[in-house]
């Protein structure tokens, strides 16, 4: 199907054929943990639900084809899938991380999978030649964000690729922020996708999840074992959920754009901010190559308050519409302070945040009402 529709379709058709036991156009929430037999191992294709549930292979078969990958896993949360693709890496084997990722991210890598033998160094993704240099014998994964949480730094997919196979790793991106409406990275050279189903995907705040995309079938084999085995699987409710997150993904990606635009705009004009983080404007760093290769700018905007930590806990507490809360990518707009939220497991490494830094997710909201309430927060949170 994915050969043949345009991704606004796939969001609402692929793995979603009408149930053919009643017609219903809706996936139905296959609420069981097991099946049938009829006869010893004989069945319809399922035995258990932690194995598989007919729901989650809806919402496994619509990823893989937003994402163009031929295989999906569906996981009970974001971290659940980073952990599951991180035992493909075996111990005395290097991971390669950026030197800007998600506080969850890094304090699996450092705090707990390094115990296991793992070993793990970072690096600016978005400098090519560090990111050679940082290359070992015994890389074996290559591990991007971009956009990178929390600053947005943009990373060349199809070139540090390009690096990582020359050097016999594999590339996994991140793609929360970004969304597979508006990157995909294995047509970029990646081997693997990962997303929090929580986010943008799920895209309500109602349910969390997560989950690993690739045309890797040896891996994705591997990695199925893991999921039966390990069993941080998703319930049938939690994948309906995401399955009705992804039917107004590609609307809801276009205003969250559109929205983070004119927020960036305006908090780059605003004299109570010392720096802003957005890809969309023609002043950042990463701006060139994310025009390149992505299909928009997306909806996440951090900047600096001038006054440092005292102003950003000010101006986080001060707005309205914008909900002091962490996560991200759904309907409402949020706003939070990594230093103390997100970002605390990094507190005391080279990784460590601006303590001026404030990280909003810009919901679908109007775009005027958002800028009032940030620009009221930001006149009470201005030093006296």
């Amino acid at each position: 199907m994915e050969d043949e529709y345009r991704f606004e379709t796939l969001t609402i058709h692929a793995g979603q054929p009408p149930d053919p036991a009643t017609g219903a156009v809706m996936t139905p929430i296959y609420q069981t943990s097991t099946y049938v037999q009829t006869d010893v191992g004989v069945h319809k294709g399922y035995e258990y639900s932690r194995t598989g549930n007919p729901t989650r292979t809806a919402l496994e078969t619509c990823l893989a084809a937003l994402e163009g990958a031929d295989f999906g896993l569906a996981f009970a949360s974001g971290m659940a899938a980073i952990d599951t693709l991180l035992r493909l890496v075996s111990p005395g084997q290097h991971v390669l991380v950026g030197d800007d990722v998600y506080g969850g991210t890094y304090r699996l890598f450092d705090r707990v999978l390094r115990d296991y033998g793992l070993s793990f160094s970072t690096v600016d993704m978005a400098d090519l030649e560090a990111v050679s240099r940082a290359l070992r014998p015994e890389t074996r994964l290559v591990w991007l964000e971009t956009p990178t949480n929390p600053l947005l730094k943009v990373a060349d997919i199809a070139a540090v690729s390009e690096l990582a196979h020359d050097h016999g790793a594999q590339v996994a991106v991140d793609n929360t922020f970004a969304s597979p409406f508006l990157q995909q990275p294995l047509a970029l050279g990646a081997d693997f996708v990962v997303h929090s189903t929580t986010k943008y995907l799920g895209g309500h705040s109602d349910v969390v999840g997560g989950a690993i995309l690739t045309d890797d079938g040896d891996a994705c084999q591997r990695l199925k074992f893991l999921q039966n085995a390990v069993g941080a699987v998703p319930g049938p409710m939690d994948c309906w959920l995401v399955l009705r997150g992804l039917k107004t993904l590609a609307l809801r990606m276009e205003r969250h754009c559109a929205n983070a635009r004119r927020i960036a705009a305006f908090l780059a004009d605003h004299p109570a901010v010392e720096r802003v983080h957005y890809p969309g404007l023609p002043a950042d760093p990463g701006h060139a190559l994310a025009a390149r290769q992505m299909r928009d700018f997306g909806g996440m905007v951090s900047f600096v308050a001038k006054g440092g930590e005292a102003v950003a806990r000010r101006v986080v507490t001060g707005t309205r519409l914008f909900a002091l809360a962490e996560s991200l990518g759904g309907v409402e707009s949020l706003i939070e302070h990594p230093a103390s939220m997100t970002h605390a497991s990094v507190a005391d490494s080279a990784l460590a945040v601006d303590p001026g830094l404030i990280r909003l997710s810009v919901g679908v909201e109007h775009a005027d009402d958002l800028i009032a309430d940030l620009a009221r927060a930001l006149g009470r949170g201005a030093p006296e």
